[in-house]
């Protein structure tokens, strides 16, 4: 008979999570850079705006991702990068009331969408920290 040694792992689902956000992330920080004018066009903000933008989200990708690859999580890295998932959630919103000018039907939406899909990595951020404990 052979034995099976099950290991838990605590912070598998907050890794997950961590991952996903600086997947997500950096494509679309590469997408931002690399077809800004196109893009522009498409959603209405300056092409320019959209590079700067896309350089942040490159930026913070990798430093997402070298969180989510840590040996140990770090509790307090993690809740920063809620912190700024939230900012980044209210400031998208705030934006696309504001600013709805400056934005295309399609760039609206685009803005409100990612603004959505930011608040949920930030909640299962929220769960898995919670799970790490």
């Amino acid at each position: 008979m052979t034995a099976v040694t099950v290991t838990t792992d605590r912070t598998k689902f907050l890794r997950l999570a961590l991952a996903a956000d600086a997947a997500v992330t950096g494509v679309n920080g590469l997408a931002y850079l690399a077809a800004a004018g196109p893009l522009s066009d498409l959603l209405g903000p300056g092409a320019g705006l959209l590079r700067g933008i896309g350089a942040f989200l490159l930026v913070y990708a990798v430093a997402v991702g070298v969180l989510a690859g840590r040996p140990a999580v770090n509790a307090a890295g993690t809740r920063a990068v809620i912190a700024v998932n939230l900012a980044w959630t209210l400031a998208s919103l705030v934006a696309a009331v504001v600013d709805s000018g400056e934005f295309t039907v399609l760039g609206l939406v685009w803005t409100v969408a990612q603004a959505l899909v930011v608040a949920v990595f930030a909640e299962l951020q929220i769960m898995g920290l919670r799970r790490a404990r």
